[in-house]
């Protein structure tokens, strides 16, 4: 088995504590990405699994062991960075190599590993060239290689594809994914980007200041967000915010536009509603109204941005900016005003204090 368990899992640099107190089980076999903004302590959480970081209390579990006073090299872990770290002196093939030699492992077993690596990451004809002579994508899918080689039961990645471009960060993202179903392997995954978060994790683990703010499938934590950060990190664009208050059978608006609730939904809210809420909509969830109808949303057209297959508006109101996601043939233009409706069953609401969720 090669699941991972935290308990209680704290790290501390000097008087800062990084990571307060994680719990967290990740399944064998399963693709889980640590996602969250700059200094949330997810890079620090891969290098506490990995070993590279002691752990100040709590306990880390790979499988039945605990791991906690065990030496990197004893986890059967590999790791990837995002620096590649290949040595320019080598070839492709001896970087693969490499870790195995260290090992003594027999040189036909170690062409039969480097050679299915290769092949499973179509980079054969690559393998007599140095380093040097690869582009980045290439070099990423040698590093990848160099960890496959070993057969390991964690595969770590922190951020392997901030440096490469966007197309090939596409590309292989799809090839992470790939083998990750074809090795069966558990996996952990870092970025900051909240696309490839969506796009290849099983569960996502939402960070925020080293606190867990949610942990669930992609699915889950779109539709579902646990809190206004995690609506806002989550979702490209971002999410909407209005500051509303409940009033009779409506939510007010700060420019005392009125937004009806169906009944059930407001009486289940309003035993743990507080005075003032912040309503939360997806931008594929707002829509503009037939011209006339001015109920709503109302707001001013900035930006316009055609996508092909849909639209980005982004308008101002109040000060704030915010978009919508419309269809491409809807006639919009700067500086018009428009109206927006949305399906009330869409909607999200927040504590404005606290910033959890409201659940009818």
């Amino acid at each position: 088995m090669a699941s991972i368990r935290l308990k209680g899992l704290t790290k501390r640099y000097a008087d800062v504590t990084v990571l307060p107190s994680i719990d967290l089980e990740i399944h064998d076999q399963e693709f889980v990405v640590f996602v969250g903004p700059s200094g949330c302590g997810k890079s620090t959480l891969l290098r506490v699994i990995a070993g590279l970081e002691p752990i100040d209390a709590g306990e880390l579990y790979i499988g039945d062991t605990l791991v906690n006073d065990v030496a990197p090299a004893q986890r059967d872990i590999a790791m990837v960075f995002q620096d590649y770290a290949l040595y320019p002196h080598m070839t492709v093939y001896d970087n693969m190599a490499f870790g195995l030699e260290m090992r003594n492992t027999p040189k036909d077993e170690i062409d039969r590993r480097v050679q299915r690596a290769a092949g499973l990451l179509k980079i054969e004809p690559f393998l007599q060239r140095k380093p040097k002579a690869l582009s980045g994508g290439q070099r990423q899918r040698v590093a990848m290689g160099r960890a496959m080689v070993r057969n390991p039961k964690v595969f770590l990645f922190d951020e392997p594809l901030s440096n490469l471009d966007a197309k090939l960060r596409g590309e292989v993202r799809t090839e992470i994914k790939a083998l990750s179903q074809q090795l069966k392997t558990t996996m952990v995954f870092v970025t900051h980007d909240q696309v490839e978060a969506m796009t290849m994790a099983d569960r996502i683990v939402v960070l925020k200041a080293g606190v867990v703010q949610q942990f669930g499938t992609p699915a889950e934590v779109y539709r579902n967000p646990a809190n206004q950060f995690v609506a806002s990190f989550i979702g490209s664009p971002t999410m909407n915010f209005f500051d509303v208050a409940f009033e009779g059978d409506s939510l007010r608006l700060d420019d005392g536009a009125m937004l009806a609730l169906p009944p059930g939904r407001l009486t289940a809210l309003r035993s743990a509603s507080p005075a003032k809420a912040v309503l939360g909509l997806r931008p594929e969830h707002l829509r503009v109204l037939p011209a006339g109808e001015h109920s709503g949303i109302r707001a001013t057209v900035s930006v316009v941005e055609p996508l092909g297959s849909d639209t980005l508006v982004y308008f101002n109101r109040g000060g704030v900016r915010l978009v919508a996601r419309v269809a491409p043939e809807l006639p919009v233009a700067p500086g018009d005003t428009l109206h927006f409706g949305f399906d009330t069953d869409k909607a999200h609401l927040f504590d404005a204090a606290s910033g959890e969720v409201l659940r009818a």
